[in-house]
């Protein structure tokens, strides 16, 4: 499959901090790739990077086959993590501004507008200022100004910043649509359960270096099935105590059980069936957020996406 993203041994520092090392990426056309880490990881840099905002330090960045450079960014739609709104702007007219700054047809711009701001529930808003939405609806329109001219490429920085569960979810939605048209979407976030919902392909970074990078499912099943998923009530120490247990990432109402080499999860279960009220054990692959714990060690990882 060809590339619509490409980077080999890209690096950038700042001073003695370097932000990206020896970073190689491959970013398969019509996939929606996750590109995960902490907040601090490089994600960023990496991106403004592939958008000729930053220039590396070394190495080489492609899209579609060609050099980065101001022209390939006529194929992509962007979403900043910081908002780059006009507040005094009225929607719809900012929303008409931007995309025609990415030459979007004059004969097709009303239609796309209303479009759009049907498609994520802000029909009514046309004629209000930017700096009278909540920060949520604001991200939305940033959302829209990315996809307004249709481009093939999708970048997009955390794009549920800001965002509730229900637009979160309709951005999901949205992403999943895009995908199934053959649009590629890389995207940035450090929300692991985010990204095990939307992507095919992700790439963990942790302090500037790739940790993994693969197809989604793959990287999972490689990972094993060790992991025992325990949706409990009670006292989750009782985990800790288990028979084989060799760690436990609890989450309030359920926790991932990792068993050691050699622990059996039908002897645990019948050890904390006396001492713990359980409505679900099941053993599976261990979730994103644990393989990036593993991966990269709890000192740089993030909690899940309810974690914060």
């Amino acid at each position: 499959m060809a590339a619509a993203i490409e980077l080999q041994g890209v690096s950038k520092s700042y001073g003695s901090v370097h932000a990206v090392s020896s970073l190689d990426l491959r970013v398969p056309e019509g996939s929606v790739y996750g590109f995960l880490g902490p907040n601090g990881s490089g994600k960023t840099t990496t991106i403004r990077m592939i958008m000729n905002i930053l220039v590396p330090d070394q190495g080489s960045l492609f899209i579609q086959g060609r050099s980065v450079s101001k022209d390939t960014k006529d194929v992509i739609g962007y979403l900043p993590e910081e908002r780059g709104l006009y507040p005094k702007m009225k929607v719809a007219e900012l929303i008409r501004f931007f995309a025609e700054l990415k030459n979007v047809p004059r004969s097709d711009l009303e239609r796309r507008v209303r479009y759009w701001l049907e498609r994520v529930d802000l029909a009514d808003w046309g004629a209000k200022k930017v700096n009278e939405l909540s920060k949520g609806m604001q991200q939305k329109i940033q959302f829209i100004v990315s996809v307004i001219a249709d481009p093939p490429i999708l970048i997009l920085d955390e794009p549920s910043s800001g965002l509730d569960p229900v637009n979160a979810n309709l951005l999901r939605e949205i992403l999943l649509e895009l995908r199934s048209q053959g649009k590629t979407i890389l995207f940035s976030t450090h929300r692991m359960e985010e990204a095990e919902r939307l992507c095919d392909h992700i790439c963990l970074i942790s302090k500037g270096h790739k940790v993994l990078d693969g197809e989604l499912n793959a990287i999972r099943n490689s990972a094993g099935k060790g992991t025992v998923r325990i949706d409990y009530r009670g006292d989750a120490q009782i985990l800790r105590r288990g028979p084989g247990v060799a760690s436990v990432a609890d989450y309030g109402n359920y926790a991932e059980v990792q068993m050691a080499p050699g622990g059996e999860p039908a002897a645990l279960l019948r050890w904390l069936a006396p001492q713990l009220e359980m409505t679900r054990f099941e053993m599976q692959a261990p979730s994103l957020n644990q393989i990036f714990l593993d991966s990269v060690g709890a000192t740089t990882a993030v909690p899940a996406a309810h974690g914060g």
